[in-house]
């Protein structure tokens, strides 16, 4: 099916039009043959999977919106917020006059998807709870390769949430978000995952809109704001992209266990109301829809993206005025911060965004990778092993969110006025 032909039906933005383009070009020839011949599969998928991905980015999430506008919208924020929370604690049944939007986004919420294998979830846990805070380092880095997108960029760009001052608040939140889904019972009813997920699941709702109705939006070439297909490549980023990435650090993630995190994040999509035309199920899929991510990919977002690239790693820069403890701790992850980052990204984009000096640090993460190994290579036989690497790595977690938030917690609460 051509481009034209696909328009026809259903809608697909202006920038993803360039995937048609960069597909047939010799060099994209070339590389799937050789994949063809040396991995045995085809990096592209069948054009029914393009297609759903691209249509995607005009998906948004009807059923947690309805709910939005019978309560947040005639009822009030206050009143919204606290009926929320209410069945979020209580149940649903415990609000005797909610609306059947709210209902039905509870059923939704609490009903398990037919797809799902709660052994799989409670073991892709598990899995992400062993890299520790690393993994987190990871994950901010390589959103920033996401940067250059402005589907991607122009939301947080105009809410402030990852620029600027309110970068590091924004991104300890996120952080946060994933320590309470990970930690063992986190997406049992009640759990403080699952409760998270509802409240940022509504949240969106309240960006979405926001931004929808800004000037600077331009659902033409980009779709809707947290569209369904940019919120698959998170989900993509959150479990594909470590499983593989955190070899580099001596984790010997299997393929096997690399389908298990996205199964694991697929549940935790559902939950934030992700649910997408066409879910990646392996790797070969997961690997197929990155490559189609890469081949659309606009790189429009100019100076939005480079602030919010640059955002990133100031954002750790010690604050003065600190305890001298404190303050060597922050000193410490600080450079830390810097070394996962080099670590991580091609240099060519670590000089072309003027990053700070990442060195010697930029050999941190490496000097890890040892241990790491002997460490990941004995749990798979020891069951000691496994559950002392899982017990130390959720304490370092937690300490390591502590020390940069102290007794904050996370609202998870949209932007009250947007920055333009």
């Amino acid at each position: 099916m051509t481009a034209q032909a696909a328009i026809a039906t259903e809608p697909i933005p202006a920038e993803f039009l360039g995937y048609w383009k960069r597909v047939d070009t010799p060099g994209v020839r070339r590389a799937r043959r050789i994949c063809r011949t040396v991995l045995r599969f085809d990096p592209i998928p069948a054009e029914d999977k393009v297609m759903a991905f691209a249509h995607g980015y005009y998906d948004a999430d009807p059923v947690a919106e309805a709910f939005v506008d019978d309560v947040y919208q005639s009822r009030g924020p206050q009143e919204g917020r606290r009926l929320l929370d209410q069945a979020i604690t209580h149940g649903i049944d415990s609000v005797p006059d909610a609306p059947e939007s709210m209902r039905r986004l509870f059923a939704e919420f609490e009903t398990a998807p037919p797809w799902l294998d709660p052994a799989q979830v409670e073991q892709g846990a598990a899995l992400f709870r062993r890299y520790g805070p690393a993994v987190f380092s990871f994950a901010g880095v390589e959103t920033l390769l996401g940067y250059t997108e402005s589907s991607i960029v122009k939301p947080l760009a105009l809410t402030g949430g990852y620029a600027g001052d309110s970068a590091l608040n924004r991104f300890m939140e996120t952080a946060r978000f994933w320590i309470d889904v990970s930690e063992p019972g986190g997406l049992d009813a009640g759990g403080p995952g699952r409760a998270t997920a509802m409240r940022v699941r509504v949240m969106h709702v309240f960006i979405r809109r926001h931004i929808a109705d800004h000037a600077e939006w331009r659902p033409e070439e980009w779709g809707v704001p947290i569209s369904q297909s940019d919120a698959l490549i998170t989900l993509m980023s959150s479990s594909l992209t470590p499983g593989l990435a955190m070899h580099l650090m001596g984790y010997r993630t299997s393929r096997r266990e690399i389908e298990t995190l996205m199964h694991y994040w697929r549940y935790i999509g559902h939950l934030l109301g992700v649910q997408p035309r066409w879910y990646p199920e392996t790797v070969v899929e997961g690997l197929q829809l990155s490559t189609v991510f890469l081949l659309k990919c606009a790189r429009t977002a100019g100076a939005d993206g480079v602030e919010l690239v640059q955002s990133y790693p100031r954002a750790f820069t010690p604050k003065t005025g600190t305890p001298w403890r404190k303050r060597f701790r922050d000193e410490v992850n600080y450079r830390a911060q810097l070394g996962y980052t080099r670590y991580f990204l091609p240099g060519r984009f670590y000089r072309k965004y003027d990053l700070p000096n990442p060195w010697p640090w930029a050999l941190h993460p490496l000097l890890q990778a040892p241990g790491n190994l002997v460490v990941d290579t004995l749990r798979r036989h020891v069951p000691a092993v496994e559950r002392h690497q899982d017990r130390y790595a959720r304490w370092r977690r937690e300490t390591w969110w502590r020390n940069e938030m102290g007794d904050k917690e996370s609202k998870f609460a949209p932007a009250e006025q947007l920055r333009r």
